[in-house]
């Protein structure tokens, strides 16, 4: 066993048999891709890579299992450390699929189809490829598979386990998860991506530290301490203690806080559209391979050498940070006396002034997975109630915030800024509210 010094959890223990995927090519690529793409741009300490990310998502999720599952609990010792491993390897590997400036270069994946995996229907096959199509690839489909299908074949489980719980691709009750007749898939989901999981768990924490912000800190060890989860219908769901309910809802709003402030902060938004103009435009200068052999050489070098070396004028806007001035911005949280700008009036006026601009449409979220079709119950467990409420009946603060936040902007070239905002100045009657 190898230990790994991390500032946000501290000590993270990688084991022996662990350490050839930690240090396979799949894995170690991820040192070459920004956790948040362009945000370095406006949060210049927030350079830090997927590969850390990993790494504490990681100890978080075994401290989340742990938790539910201790030592001599309702699971035997055989059954707890096969969906222990499975559950450290899914996290450990959730974002290897990842390409280059993060979700931003994902326009340029080729058609599921070109990854050749199995169990999609023709219409799937035909979409663009995700990034969890790609870790789904990684882990069945290239070397990473060897090391991971020698650690768990010893404990009675596969990579294609592993792949089940990233991609939630889910055959239905698997001996795999069933244990005494309850599945626990949709609770291992859960901790891999949910409401509450170990990805955001991390992330959050991660990302507000290299930021410099405060937005992202939140109780970690009460919410972790208060685990628990539910059966129903024979299948086990994350639960929390009534008493972390409001440590809970403080993790939600430090989510959505991040996002409005940082995820969705205005200079790394422009970058990320500047970046999907040069993609659209010069299709031919940078592109993303369906083979995962080589795939596993797009990273972030890969990216800036394509920019730099590309005539695309977008690109060298990138390459010389050049970016576009933001000369319009609308966030209905922060701005609830306004009503949402009529854009194609305001578009039209800018063009008729002769303005290079673009429009930026983005919308924040408290919650992805509230209401969403595939979205896994989660339950409040109160001793003074009968049975486990969900949690979304427990806390008003789903309702609160239930619908997303539009954030519209308007970037325009930077000699053509004043421009602009004489021009948007002389629409006010279209964006103030009656």
């Amino acid at each position: 066993m190898i230990r790994i010094r991390d500032p946000i959890h501290g000590s993270i223990a990688v084991t022996g048999d662990e350490l050839p995927i930690v240090d396979s090519r799949v894995f170690q690529r991820l040192r070459g891709i920004k956790q948040l793409g362009f945000t370095d741009q406006a949060f210049p300490g927030a350079t830090h890579t997927r590969y850390a990310h990993g790494l504490g998502a990681m100890e978080v999720a075994t401290r989340m299992f742990d938790t539910m599952f201790p030592i001599g609990g309702v699971l035997g010792e055989n059954d707890r450390v096969r969906l222990r491993q499975i559950v450290r390897l899914a996290v450990l590997l959730h974002d290897v699929g990842h390409p280059p400036a993060s979700h931003a270069s994902e326009p340029c994946m080729p058609a599921r189809r070109a990854l050749g995996l199995d169990g999609f229907t023709e219409a799937e096959l035909d979409e663009r490829a995700s990034h969890e199509d790609y870790t789904r690839a990684f882990i069945v489909q290239s070397d990473l598979r060897t090391p991971v299908d020698a650690l768990l074949d010893r404990h009675g489980g596969n990579a294609l386990d592993v792949a089940h719980l990233v991609t939630s691709r889910y055959p239905g009750r698997s001996a795999t998860f069933v244990v005494g007749g309850v599945d626990y898939f949709p609770l291992l989901t859960q901790i891999v991506s949910g409401e509450m999981d170990a990805d955001r768990m991390d992330y959050l924490q991660r990302d507000s530290f290299y930021a410099g912000v405060s937005y992202g800190r939140f109780d970690q060890a009460w919410l972790v301490e208060n685990l628990s989860f539910h059966v129903e219908n024979d299948a086990a769901c994350l639960a929390l203690s009534h008493r972390a309910v409001f440590a809970f809802e403080d993790f939600l709003l430090s989510r959505y806080h991040m996002f409005v402030s940082v995820y969705y902060h205005y200079i790394p938004i422009g970058f990320d559209s500047m970046l999907l103009r040069f993609f659209t435009e010069s299709p031919l200068d940078f592109q993303l391979p369906g083979d995962v052999g080589r795939y596993v050489d797009m990273d972030d070098i890969a990216l800036w050498s394509a920019l730099r070396t590309s005539r695309n004028p977008w690109a060298y806007r990138i390459a010389h940070r050049q970016s576009f001035k933001r000369v319009l911005e609308i966030n209905a949280d922060l701005h609830p006396d306004l009503c949402p700008p009529d854009l194609p009036v305001l578009e039209a006026a800018l063009l008729d002034a002769g303005v290079e601009f673009f429009t930026s449409r983005d919308k924040g979220v408290l919650s992805k997975y509230y209401g969403g079709p595939s979205a896994r119950p989660m339950f409040i467990i109160n001793e003074a109630l009968p049975g486990a409420v969900p949690v979304e009946r427990y806390s008003r603060i789903f309702e609160r915030y239930r619908q997303p936040t539009p954030l519209i902007r308007i970037y325009c070239r930077p000699d053509q800024a004043d421009l602009a905002r004489r021009c948007l100045e002389s629409h006010k009657p279209v964006i103030a509210a009656p």
